[in-house]
């Protein structure tokens, strides 16, 4: 960001806390495919606080939802006491800064899947994680404070499988064993149950911990209403668990124990067969993303991460073979 651009993002944020606000650091924060997050250090009146901006990259996903959007459900979770990062100050214009923004408090923690499956130990975070899960499950629509989310689809599982089969005829490129897994969804569709509030990339990877403690659910760009089996089936995929393949909650802990967290937090029961289900769709879902992502790289949005992404998707398609009971 420039000076120019940083002088006129000063002046906006002093505008919108009735103090003076400077900005003495600013630096690109690591990751980031989808979206940009910068580490804003400023003082308020003078008095020193750390937060974080959080807009677009130069090419964004089409089913990634708005910044604007994004800081409305920070909003509501924060609200109801799920670990998020507090949402501060939020901008629809790209007068500022050239791209929507919104800006949060900086949260500490450990964020990268690989160190934290590392560190994990025993089963607290997954517990942490069921808890937290539970929360963002608490809210159910109608919110008229969640517009853009729509109304809820009238079957959760048969409106991923369509999106997912336009998604690959949207592509053009012959995905076999994707397309076969969908169908077998299709055929395996449990019957529709309750509608939640859907974080939709619960994962490894999308929250941040100090030891066994959650101190953010990060990320939510992809939130929808769905069934609650979604979050939990993300979150257990194999994909998910950074190598870690027999600790089925996300590469961190049991099974088990993040089920019982969450039944306990939410008063729901778990059914273990549309979690199944659900981590079927979240191989696939995952699959057409990362191919996706090869294809922007194609396309001028050059990355070596886009670019090394779209390398998992045979890994999945096995994962998918295996899954279906084919391999």
């Amino acid at each position: 960001m420039d000076e120019a651009a940083r002088a006129r993002l000063a002046a906006w944020l002093s505008a919108e806390a009735g103090r003076p606000v400077a900005i003495t650091g600013m630096a690109l924060l690591s990751g980031g495919a989808v979206q940009q997050n910068w580490a804003l250090d400023v003082t308020v009146a003078g008095a020193a606080e750390r937060w974080v901006l959080r807009t677009d990259n130069a090419a964004v996903l089409a089913v990634s939802l708005p910044r604007t959007a994004e800081y409305a459900l920070l909003r509501a979770t924060h609200a109801v006491g799920v670990a998020v990062p507090e949402p501060l100050y939020c901008c629809a214009s790209r007068e500022v800064t050239g791209a929507p923004f919104f800006v949060m408090r900086r949260v500490e923690g450990i964020a990268a899947g690989h160190r934290l499956v590392k560190a994990a130990q025993g089963t607290a975070l997954a517990e942490a994680l069921g808890r937290e899960l539970a929360r963002i499950h608490g809210i159910v629509p109608p919110r008229p404070d969640l517009p853009f989310l729509g109304d809820p689809p009238p079957d959760a599982h048969l409106a991923l499988v369509a999106a997912q089969r336009a998604a690959l005829d949207a592509a053009g490129t012959p995905r076999p064993v994707l397309e076969w897994g969908l169908r077998h969804l299709e055929r395996t569709a449990p019957p529709p149950g309750e509608t939640v509030l859907n974080h939709n990339d619960f994962r490894t990877g999308n929250y941040m911990a100090v030891g066994d403690r959650v101190s953010a659910v990060l990320d939510w760009e992809f939130a929808a209403w769905g069934d609650p089996h979604a979050d939990l089936g993300w979150f257990c995929a194999p994909c998910w668990r950074f190598g870690a393949l027999d600790r089925e909650a996300g590469g961190i802990g049991p099974r088990a124990a993040f089920y019982a967290a969450y039944e306990a937090g939410s008063g729901r029961r778990v059914q273990h067969d549309r979690v199944l289900w659900w981590e079927l769709a979240a191989t696939i879902r995952w699959a057409v993303v990362a191919a996706d992502q090869g294809g922007r790289h194609l396309r001028g949005d050059t990355s070596l991460e886009l670019a090394l992404t779209s390398h998992i998707v045979p890994e999945l398609e096995m994962d998918v073979l295996r899954m279906t009971g084919v391999a």
